[in-house]
């Protein structure tokens, strides 16, 4: 006699739940060790640049590293904030995505679900006058999965793409080159004059609060269209 279908699909949901969280927490934990080595190299590079920046008669501009809690941390470049943020969850790729064309993860589906560590570009005078509606960018963002085998989408980040995923873990030569990439890329990535469309209105509360505290929304790309065109 057969057995109880309840009782059949109740121990698949068990199986499911105990392989799923399985999977999910090792990728969990493996993203905040990749965190925290991350955190460790912010701290030390932003050193070495204010020390090579001090060396040239620089000492004026500010490179500074502040960890901002278990899950971001942010580094100061001159005009510039990098806030490195790591997600909470696990993520699995859509079907459109192009991860799926890779071998690594058509042999076996586990290696696709990956935690995210989020680069933003933000300027530091959206931070020091308070613009809460100032916009920051998404730069990059590193991906990394239960075998600590990771890639890198973002703006100029070559060195460890989806093609490559599977080929080598993440380690501290691999967030270097993420990082100074990514500070790279900022640096060329300049403040453009709004269109002058998309300025020519403006509010008496925004005037005031701008008088008070320079408040005027402002964003590198602010009016313009910010493409993952190099992604």
């Amino acid at each position: 006699m057969d057995g109880d279908p309840s009782t059949t699909v109740r121990e698949g949901i068990v199986n499911k739940l105990s392989a799923k969280s399985a999977l999910t927490q090792t990728v969990f934990n493996n993203t905040f060790t990749v965190f925290g080595q991350l955190k460790e190299l912010l701290h030390e590079l932003s050193s070495e640049l204010d020390d090579a920046l001090e060396g040239r008669g620089q000492e004026d501009v500010r490179i500074e590293y502040r960890d901002r809690g278990k899950f971001e941390a942010q580094l100061h470049v001159a005009d510039d904030i990098l806030i490195f943020s790591m997600h909470t969850n696990v993520f699995e790729f859509n079907r459109e995505h192009i991860i799926w064309q890779n071998s690594y993860v058509a042999k076996n589906k586990a290696n696709s679900y990956c935690g995210m560590i989020n680069i933003y570009n933000f300027l530091a005078d959206s931070f020091k006058y308070n613009r809460s509606s100032d916009e920051g960018y998404l730069i990059g963002r590193i991906f990394v999965n239960r075998e600590m085998q990771y890639f890198v989408e973002g703006k100029r980040q070559i060195s460890m793409r989806h093609n490559n995923f599977g080929t080598q873990t993440i380690d501290k030569e691999a967030l270097n080159n993420i990082v100074e990439t990514a500070i790279d890329y900022t640096i060329d990535f300049d403040l453009l004059v709004p269109p002058y469309d998309t300025a020519k209105i403006v509010t008496v509360d925004q005037l005031n609060t701008k008088i008070e505290n320079s408040k005027l929304q402002t964003g590198k790309r602010l009016g313009y269209k910010f493409n993952s065109d190099d992604i």
